[in-house]
């Protein structure tokens, strides 16, 4: 097994890919509310490595608003298929612009204009508000490229902690933990 802990999650990632029928990129994503509430929701990985994982979203969003009370997260990758969970804790921070527009530039189309439509976390009267906002930027954009939303945009966790769980027979788990130092990575063995 990689004593590299950003080898190592490539490695599983790479079998996530392979073997899991939907989302293997999907990651729980748990932030703090000033009110020291946590909030946990999905999110897709859109892009890891040596310097973090990234992912984006609308910027007027919930996990928005406390990222930037609170610029810490977790994220939960969990495989059922593979028995495997890998947990990694950090400080969060913004990517840089030119990055949210390439990889805005890289979504569908309907998600792009969907991304104008939504006001993420906040409520709307019913679906058909939804629809005629979207029908409003598939107007608006028509024949020309969809810019990124300036509320819109990507954000990377750098981890200090990444704990790799493999699932054991009779529960007698395994976790690899390692933890950022000055110098690099400690690791750890611990189990049940």
């Amino acid at each position: 097994m990689a004593d590299d802990p950003f080898a190592l999650f490539d490695s599983w990632y790479r079998e996530a890919r392979a073997s899991e029928p939907n989302d293997s990129n999907a990651m729980a994503l748990a932030t703090v509310g000033a009110d020291g509430q946590p909030s946990v929701r999905m999110v897709l990985l859109k892009g890891h490595g040596p310097g973090g994982f990234v992912f984006y979203t609308n910027g007027e969003s919930r996990k928005a608003g406390e990222l930037a009370v609170t610029p810490r997260a977790a994220l939960l990758f969990h495989w059922k298929s593979l028995r495997r969970q890998i947990r990694i804790e950090g400080p969060v921070s913004s990517v840089s612009a030119a990055e949210s527009d390439t990889y805005f530039a890289s979504r569908s189309r309907d998600s792009q204009l969907g991304a104008w439509a939504s006001d993420q976390s906040r409520p709307l009267p019913d679906r058909a508000t939804f629809e005629a906002r979207y029908e409003a930027a598939r107007q608006r954009f028509e024949g020309g490229d969809v810019p990124r939303p300036p509320h819109w945009g990507g954000y990377r966790v750098t981890p200090e902690r990444i704990e790799f769980w493999m699932d054991r027979e009779h529960r007698l788990h395994e976790r690899r933990v390692f933890t950022r130092t000055a110098s690099g990575w400690d690791e750890g063995l611990l189990y049940p």
